[in-house]
């Protein structure tokens, strides 16, 4: 065996940059961090060759005096920590004292500082001599040749442009974090990014984006989360800060996609940018040499304040939008019934709408209560020139196709997928129905289904599921299922489709306490087979109850499979289409 020998200080540093400097993303970070710790409100990043060539750093921070220039390229010196307790709440970007030291051992490095009081700047230049230089208050480091002396680690670097884009990732989540600060990114001598928040984000994520905002005590959560429709296919446009430092946090990811799952398919991804703000002593950020994990002390209760911060952000629906006022049932104008459709018992024929308290489902299964010799529905309703300013998605005009609604409102027109709208009405009554005492509805007479073997043996298995979703029932040898209730908000649902569909998601999850872990997926199937389907022939007093129901809905905007269930068009898109006034 070799002898136990004290290593070198330039091979501690070597072994140091290898878990602090990855690439030259690691560099930036460290830097920035540096620089806004310093108090910086102006910062310039020049890249050259995506950093591998050069990076330099200027800011107008604080400064560093002249005699402490080589403490700061010194492994283990800083100003940031001066004991256990301030590293157990710890207030600062960086400060593991560390940084600096790696990347001077793997680069050349030139540090050129000025601090208020001084008469001009000072440098040390990559062999640690110290000279006077010209520069105004603040900081420039000054970082070339990377891995210049471990040619091995240079080996591993990628293309220009792949760690160009690491680069400008760290960048773009440093400044999102601090938009106080005027930061410039530039490469190859070409200006990339000369910020304001929009810039970062994209005017898109911003017309799609949601506020969050949540208090609870010293904790602290804002920021914007996006509507449904603005997903993406990875989880890159995901921003998560805690006390203004980018985090990766498996918790809050869980959070973050748990709060969608109702809205948004699970193949897709919200974009989101999120700070949380806590007292420092309630996190440890000193988990990773990088800095971008962190532990916190009370995980559980951080995860469902999240969590339920975006679930509020979420709940709330475009179609229930907050400029126009709250929809007034009881004096909604009249609007024509088809000839010979009889209205159900709750249904005010002087309002056109359904009496406020009762149940609005009966649009969903009217179709069986019409004649077919009933007159063709008007082309538009005669309402009043007020009556689109009454509610925030107007009143119906008729239907396209059976599988579209268009209505009239202040903005123009509205188009509605009558099937998703009604499934997510579903889908949430089912979901209250379920969390108080579920209403169910008895069966003038028993429902007799034949099963398959494999489905008889899932009824068996999940009995007390079945009863609990108000499916009380008996199972009889050798084949049949006999029904004697049903759910008061399915009681017109086509019960055979409903109750194999049921059965094949019960037996896919086969837990005794399936409907406490896979709630949401079996009520999303009860829902999709209860709501009305394409090809169902609307009159106009059912389109626009389905309406009023939307908007009172939450979560209204998205079915349970993430997919729209309306959309907008305004007066102007439709003139510009048309080209009237040009």
């Amino acid at each position: 065996m070799p002898t136990i020998q004290p290593l070198s200080n330039a091979l501690i540093n070597q072994i140091a940059a290898g878990e602090v400097v990855e690439r030259p993303a690691s560099v930036l970070k460290e830097a920035l961090e540096n620089s806004l710790d310093a108090g910086a409100t102006n910062i310039e990043v020049q890249l050259e060759q995506g950093g591998v060539r050069r990076i330099v750093i200027r800011d107008d921070g604080c400064g560093i005096a002249r005699d402490e220039l080589p403490l700061a390229l010194t492994r283990h010196a800083t100003s940031k920590i001066r004991s256990l307790d301030d590293l157990e709440q710890v207030a600062t970007m960086g400060f593991r004292g560390e940084a600096l030291a790696a990347i001077s051992s793997v680069a050349r490095t030139t540090l050129t500082s000025r601090t208020p009081d001084a008469p001009h700047a000072w440098q040390i230049d990559p062999q640690h001599e110290i000279a006077p230089a010209s520069a105004n208050v603040g900081t420039t480091l000054d970082v070339s040749d990377l891995y210049y002396n471990t040619p091995e680690r240079r080996k591993f670097m990628k293309t220009e442009a792949t760690e160009f884009a690491h680069c400008d990732a760290v960048f773009r989540r440093i400044a999102l974090a601090r938009p106080d600060v005027a930061m410039q990114l530039s490469h190859n001598g070409r200006i990339i990014h000369r910020l304001a928040a929009a810039d970062l984000l994209g005017e898109d994520f911003l017309s799609h984006a949601r506020p969050v905002e949540a208090d609870a005590g010293l904790l602290r959560l804002t920021g914007y989360a996006s509507a449904p429709a603005f997903s993406r296919s990875n989880r890159e446009a995901q921003f998560f800060f805690v006390n203004h430092r980018f985090v990766r946090d498996k918790l809050i990811t869980h959070a973050i996609t748990q709060a969608y799952a109702d809205v948004l398919h699970n193949s897709r991804h919200p974009a989101c940018v999120l700070f949380l703000t806590l007292d420092p002593a309630a996190v440890d950020v000193n988990v990773h040499p990088a800095k971008t994990e962190v532990r916190f002390r009370e995980a559980r209760a951080i995860h469902q304040f999240v969590l339920h911060a975006l679930e509020r952000a979420l709940a709330g629906s475009q179609a229930a939008a907050a400029e126009l006022p709250a929809p007034e049932i009881a004096s909604a104008p009249a609007v024509p019934m088809a000839a010979g459709y009889a209205p159900p018992r709750n249904f005010s024929a002087s309002s056109g709408a359904v009496r406020e308290g009762a149940a609005p489902r009966y649009y969903a299964f009217a179709q069986s209560a019409r004649p077919p010799a009933a007159a063709p529905l008007p082309l538009q309703a005669e309402l009043p020139a007020t009556a689109a300013d009454d509610a925030p998605l107007g009143f119906a005009l008729g239907q396209l196709h059976g599988i579209y609604i268009l209505a009239q409102n202040r903005h123009g027109l509205v188009l509605v997928d009558m099937h998703a709208a009604h499934e997510r009405i579903l889908y949430e009554r089912l979901k209250r129905a379920l969390e108080g005492e579920a209403s169910t509805q008895r069966l003038l007479l028993p429902a007799t289904l034949r099963l398959s073997a494999r489905e008889l043996a899932t009824a068996r298995a999940h009995g007390d599921t079945l009863n609990q979703l108000g499916f009380a029932h008996q199972v009889r040898e050798p084949d049949l299922l006999v029904l004697d209730s049903t759910p008061a908000l399915l009681a017109r649902a086509p019960l055979d489709t409903l109750l194999r569909a049921l059965l094949a998601d019960l037996e896919e999850f086969p837990q005794s306490n399936v409907l406490e872990t896979r709630r949401n997926e079996i009520l999303a199937t009860l829902a999709c087979h209860g709501a009305v389907r394409a090809n169902r022939l609307l009159t106009l007093p059912e389109m626009n109850a389905l309406l009023r129901d939307m908007e009172q809905t939450e979560r209204i905007d998205q079915c349970n499979h993430g997919r729209p269930t309306w959309r907008q068009f305004s007066l102007q898109e439709l003139d510009q289409f048309f080209m009237r006034g040009q």
